[in-house]
């Protein structure tokens, strides 16, 4: 039973066990009543106050030790725990009330969990980031080594190394510019511009861009929508065309096909407009489409080495469709390929 209405039934109980039995002393007192009940050189008004102040303190009694145990405690033992909230391995505050108190410690339980999951999140992103920076700073040290020791090198061995440091270089500058975008447009995303946008307008626009985009490197688009001229989104137009920026640029950087080609839909389920990019290229292994949206994540160390990705775009769309209140999600597409679909809700 929730707080809200178990608090006005106990003070409502209170309430009775005070002004009925009182109601019934004073009727008592005002008539002929057995003489054990009378206090001796005691007026019949000071009798009444007097059983009637016995039986109020009793009552509040009962009522202090409720709350006592029922609001105070709990809360006590909540501020304690929160004092120790420990980020690096959880402990779940277990209780089993259903009103607001045990609300109270469920949403606790989840506001521990989400600083776990942010805090382990942390630390994968810096190992992710040594990790890649690690690997062309250790090739470049390997090279200035052999400059520094070798002094019988050719001219033209001698370019060829400052050609792969050179390389390397330019390598190191493109994870850390990828990774101040990323960190950038998660600042951008505490401040979206958001405007109401019809949904078929939007699609027809991107498809339209893509299907050029696509036809220079000789691939293909198919699309189709089911949106109406009525139904619109309450988007940041900017960011969500930075979505399907990343989709699409997913699609032609791993492709291991010349005849690539991308399906492009959308439709209306319930109170949410849905997107869905597709491909017909090689996919990935089921076990890892949930975690193609975490940060520095890529299916394939060495494609992501051959292809220059680092592993923040499906995560750079995932934070950017759910500051919309959307969803978003990986599936094997029916094609051969991923697919990504994700969800807006509509202007109601």
């Amino acid at each position: 039973m929730k707080l809200k209405i178990k608090l006005p039934l106990l003070f409502m109980l209170v309430f009775v066990l005070i002004i009925f039995p009182g109601a019934v002393f004073i009727r008592n007192f005002m008539t002929e009543k057995p003489k054990i009940l009378r206090l001796p050189l005691m007026p019949v008004q000071l009798e009444v106050a007097f059983y009637f102040l016995i039986l109020t303190g009793m009552v509040f009694v009962i009522l202090a030790v409720y709350l006592h145990f029922n609001i105070t405690k709990p809360l006590q033992f909540l501020n304690t725990r929160l004092k120790r909230v420990n980020i690096s391995r959880p402990v779940i505050l277990s209780s089993k009330r259903r009103d607001e108190i045990g609300e109270l410690y469920n949403h606790f339980n989840e506001m521990e969990d989400r600083l776990y999951q942010a805090h382990k999140e942390q630390i994968g992103m810096i190992a992710a980031m040594a990790h890649d920076l690690k690997t062309p700073l250790t090739t470049i040290n390997g090279f200035v080594e052999l400059l520094a020791l070798q002094k019988n090198l050719s001219e033209k061995e001698t370019q060829e190394y400052y050609e792969l440091i050179l390389k390397k270089t330019k390598h190191i500058a493109e994870l850390i510019n990828t990774f101040s975008s990323y960190t950038k447009g998660e600042v951008e995303l505490d401040a979206l511009d958001v405007k109401s946008v019809p949904a078929q307008k939007l699609f027809a626009s991107i498809a339209t861009e893509y299907e050029t985009e696509l036809a220079g490197f000789d691939f293909e688009l198919a699309w189709e929508n089911s949106f109406k001229a009525n139904q619109h989104i309450l988007i940041d137009e900017h960011m969500i065309r930075r979505v399907f920026g990343n989709l699409f640029s997913n699609a032609v950087r791993y492709v291991e096909r010349k005849d690539l080609k991308v399906y492009m839909r959308g439709y209306v389920r319930g109170e949410y407009a849905f997107f869905q990019v597709e491909d017909n290229g090689a996919g990935v292994p089921e076990k890892e489409l949930p975690l193609l949206f975490q940060k520095f994540f890529t299916v394939d160390k060495s494609r992501q080495n051959q292809n220059g990705g680092m592993g923040l775009g499906l995560a750079s769309c995932k934070s950017i469709i759910e500051h919309h209140g959307g969803e978003i999600s990986a599936f094997h597409s029916n094609y051969g390929g991923l697919g990504i679909r994700f969800a807006l809700p509509l202007v109601k």
